[in-house]
Order: C-alpha cells, then structure tokens, then sequence
C-alpha cells in the first residue's frame, strides 16, 4: 500500500516534533539557568532534525538531584 505524500509529510513532522519534546523533557531535569535552557531549547527547535540529538549528546548542564 503506497503511501500519499500529504501522509509522508505528516508523519515527518510528527517524528520532527517528538524528538523536540524529547529534548526538551531531557532538558527538563538539567541544572541550567533560564537563559541556557532557552538557548538550548532554542537550539533543539531551530535544528529539528538533528537539533534534539545533539542536546542530549553534549548533555548540558549537571544532572538535577530529585
């Protein structure tokens, strides 16, 4: 079953948008001050593709004690 364009590109986009609340989760529990997550999280949005991967590689900031 061959799949319709207009299908291709939604699932693009939600595979573009999962990895960015991915990095933003994964952000979410880093000690960073407000204006690193911003350009962090910033980072993530402008680079979708591959934006997320490198946030969570270069892992910014010291891990959150909870």
């Amino acid at each position: 079953m061959p799949l319709s364009p207009d299908t291709m590109r939604i699932m693009i986009i939600g595979c573009m948008l999962s990895m960015v609340v991915l990095a933003a989760f994964y952000l979410r529990r880093r000690e960073l001050s407000p204006l690193a997550y911003a350009a962090w999280g910033l980072f993530a949005l402008v680079l979708p593709l591959i934006g997320p991967f490198i946030v969570i590689w270069l892992q910014p900031g010291g891990n959150r004690v909870t």
